[in-house]
């Protein structure tokens, strides 16, 4: 069963308008067979991840940036000649405040820089609304605050706070989260981990010089580094 989602996801309505079906249900099929051959476990498919996309990158010359793009759900409409769709924004509920025609409104996209004596220590950026900005923070703080190498410091659970809420990811502590409620936070308890929490990327520049890169396993994310 999960071969068969995983088949249907990647590619598979491109495939069904422009050809090339059979190849793409080949190639999943042997990948699903190749796993059950070798006793490994089925691969999840994960949800799908929304219209927000995050890239950190940092070049040899120590060039860097952080780049954030969000669609929401998509609008449908590509300006001609570019290939780009616009952001549905239409669709965020942000504009259920009362907002006067000519205001701009405001994202929740926050793509990062840390410096460390005036050059690049950390890009990262995120994708998941309003919980983005939970995630950049909580990955600044995991690397620079405590050291954290970056794919740990994207790992570890997290937290949320919405209010009247404080959402807490599987794997914390259960007493850390028992002293927030003993300090008179409305605690909700997730099993595990979650996309709710957000979707991070980030390139670290560590002290050698040498670079880093990690991905949100939330999200199907990944970091790569070219020597």
């Amino acid at each position: 069963m999960r071969a068969q989602g995983r088949a249907r996801a990647n590619g598979f309505e491109r495939a069904l308008y422009r050809g090339g079906l059979e190849r793409h249900l080949a190639a999943r099929e042997e990948e699903a067979l190749a796993r059950i051959a070798n006793g490994a476990p089925g691969v999840r498919e994960p949800a799908p991840p929304g219209g927000t996309t995050h890239v950190s990158a940092v070049d040899g010359d120590g060039n860097a940036a952080a780049l954030t793009v969000s669609l929401g759900s998509g609008s449908g409409v590509v300006v001609p000649g570019t290939g780009i769709q616009l952001n549905n924004m239409l669709g965020e509920f942000d504009l259920a405040r009362a907002l006067r025609p000519g205001t701009r409104l405001s994202s929740m996209m926050s793509p990062s820089l840390v410096s460390a004596d005036g050059a690049p220590r950390l890009l990262v950026g995120s994708a998941g609304s309003l919980r983005l900005r939970s995630a950049v923070l909580q990955v600044v703080v995991n690397v620079v605050g405590h050291g954290l190498p970056v794919r740990e410091a994207i790992e570890r659970p997290r937290v949320h706070l919405e209010e009247p809420h404080v959402h807490c990811e599987g794997g914390i502590d259960a007493a850390e989260v028992d002293r927030l409620v003993e300090m008179g936070y409305d605690a909700v308890r997730w099993r595990r981990r979650n996309l709710y929490f957000g979707g991070a990327a980030a390139v670290e520049v560590r002290p050698d010089g040498s670079l880093a890169a990690a991905g949100d396993p939330r999200r199907g994310g990944h970091g790569i580094v070219v020597e």
